[in-house]
């Protein structure tokens, strides 16, 4: 077994694609259109399946916002700076709602970005994913 992709219902599909492509610095994988059951599906990621799990974004027509809930914690990015990435998402109009630095009884780097939905991405400074996210 392999993890393929993870599903976030989103309130504006374009405006969940501009913001996992242009301040998280994924790759819109592909898109799809299903008018009969009104919704419509994009995939984000750093590189497609099988060699990388994917983010579908769903959208459900005539659904503008979905509340989290409380079992959801986060998704969690490997980057190579987090330091540098929180500069470089703030800078792309992102929201940055933990800024860098150690985690609570740890050493690792983290910080805690959250994206129009109010999903929580946790940043992890990593040096062997430099290179790898885009950030």
């Amino acid at each position: 077994m392999r993890l393929l992709h993870t599903m976030l219902r989103v309130g504006d599909l374009q405006r969940s694609i501009q913001f996992y492509t242009e301040v998280l610095g994924m790759q819109l994988l592909r898109t799809s259109e299903n008018t009969e059951y009104k919704y419509s599906l994009a995939f984000v990621g750093y590189g497609s399946n099988p060699d990388h799990a994917e983010i579908e974004l769903t959208y459900n027509h005539g659904v503008s916002s979905y509340e989290p809930g409380t079992a959801f914690g986060h998704i969690a990015l490997g980057v190579p700076d987090a330091y540098a990435a929180c500069a470089k998402i703030k800078a792309a109009g992102g929201n940055v709602t933990r800024e860098a630095g150690p985690v609570k009884g740890g050493s690792t780097v983290i910080a805690f970005v959250t994206d129009p939905d109010g999903y929580k991405i946790e940043l992890i400074q990593r040096a062997e994913h430099a290179g790898g996210t885009g950030l």
